[in-house]
């Protein structure tokens, strides 16, 4: 069986006390707040060996690590085994492997945009800038590999992580952390803490920054503090502005691409669906190209739905979508599509098939939902009273052409990431930061001069 360790600021710990993975697949170490506490202690020396290396250097680190983290060390495995534990289709683990890659690749233009053009090794720039932490502290999720993303920039710019594993996908971040060290990037600079709440939260308290994921009730208790980034329900949605609607039915593939990409497993994915007229038309349509995507062996190229790794975990959303329905004012269109029940059990997983819920209004409790699998809300308003009813969205593509409108977007304070035109709302861009911007989080400006 395999054995993955804790590293503790590089050094690989195996503990008495370990979880066991599904169907026994692994064994995972664990440590308790006490260790990580413990180790934090050395955290500087940790980010004295990440500072002997230039960023550009660092930069170029990244881009090998990219491609052992792609290429080496059995992939195929890490495919399975990953698949296995979360989920999510060969094909779509995949994906995810080529986005991380991506990230690692690309991470000279990720920084450029993230400075907005700095050049970090440039010492007589004018800017100047220190850091405000000795280590960013993650507490990670378990829904998608490609998730990890969002903390490579941190070893780039000169910062150590100390990760908490999501319960079932420790695997991307410990082979992540194993491509690093085999590119040269110094072991000391990663701690791997699969952990309790306990350590989980030693960590968010310690570390002077810390990302943390999960729903609402856990992102809204650490809302407010600086320190601390949350990384919740993205409620990402897709407008179509009154001057593009009659072309509606051109639009389908990005609306479909928008809910139901990486098997809506991701912040970004659209959970709503805003539209001035043709609500009816456009839920219908989706609904007869999504309702019938039903599960498909892992390891099938068409497979696009992910299982769930905790069965009741789907149980509570599909009875929490039942508990809406019951509400008036909304219809499961995709239930004419599907021939049969959204929670399905297949070859001894736990799926909920893709779900279109026509809304009457954003006031209804199904309107504005975010769930782990493809679900969209649609729903009719004037494009005039849109902006004022969409609420807090991480990203929002408007299909628009009107010039005031699209002023009005842009001056918008609620939308994270906007997009204008036909874009999926999955689409990444390599210079544009995600949810928040990791170097102004990790570094602050200061004036400075030296003669």
């Amino acid at each position: 069986m395999t054995h993955i360790p804790a590293l503790r600021l590089g050094r690989p710990y195996e503990s008495l006390d370990k979880i066991g993975l599904k169907d026994s697949i692994a064994t995972v170490s664990q440590v308790n707040a006490g260790i990580i506490h413990k180790d934090l202690q050395k955290i500087a020396a940790s980010r004295a060996a990440l500072k002997k290396f230039s960023f550009a250097q660092l930069i170029e680190l990244c881009g090998r690590a990219g491609d052992i983290f792609l290429n080496a060390n059995d992939p195929q495995h890490y495919v399975e085994t990953l698949s296995a534990t979360s989920g999510l289709p060969h094909v779509l683990v995949r994906r995810n492997m080529q986005r991380i890659h991506g990230m690692l690749a690309n991470m000279g233009q990720v920084l450029r945009g993230l400075t907005r053009g700095l050049d970090l090794d440039d010492k007589t720039s004018p800017y100047c800038f220190n850091p405000a932490t000795d280590c960013l502290g993650l507490v990670m999720p378990s829904n998608s590999p490609a998730v990890n993303s969002l903390w490579l920039p941190a070893i780039a710019l000169r910062i150590p992580v100390i990760i908490k594993p999501g319960r079932d996908e420790p695997w991307t971040p410990y082979r992540l952390i194993q491509s690093f060290i085999a590119a040269g990037i110094p072991a000391e600079a990663f701690g791997f803490y699969p952990t309790d709440h306990e350590g989980a939260d030693t960590i968010l308290r310690l570390c002077g920054r810390a990302l943390v994921f999960g729903d609402k009730s856990t992102t809204d208790k650490y809302a407010g503090n600086p320190a601390i980034q949350t990384h919740g329900p993205g409620y990402s949605k897709v407008l179509i502005g009154a001057d593009q609607i009659e072309r509606w039915p051109e639009f389908l593939d990005v609306l479909v691409d928008s809910i139901a990409a990486n098997s809506g497993r991701s912040c970004l994915c659209a959970s709503t669906i805003v539209v001035p007229s043709y609500a009816d038309e456009i839920a219908d349509a989706l609904a007869k190209r999504l309702g019938p995507i039903a599960p498909m062996p892992p390891e099938d190229e068409n497979a696009s739905l992910s299982a769930f790794a905790n069965p009741r975990m789907a149980e509570a959303i599909d009875a929490g979508i039942e508990q809406g329905l019951a509400t008036p004012g909304a219809v499961d269109v995709t239930a004419q599509y599907r021939g049969g029940p959204r929670l399905v059990n297949f070859q001894g997983g736990t799926y909920l098939r893709p779900v279109i819920v026509r809304c009457d209004s954003f006031a209804h409790p199904l309107a504005n939902k975010e769930y782990l699998f493809p679900y969209a809300g649609i729903v009719e308003v004037s494009q005039g009273k849109m902006l004022e009813q969409i609420g807090s969205s991480l990203v929002v593509t408007a299909i628009t052409r009107d010039e005031c409108w699209i002023e009005q977007l842009m001056e918008s304070s609620h939308i994270e990431r906007l997009n204008i035109g036909p874009i999926s709302t999955m689409k990444i861009s390599w210079h544009q930061p995600h949810e928040g911007n990791l170097f102004e989080f990790l570094y602050k400006r200061r004036a400075f001069e030296r003669i």
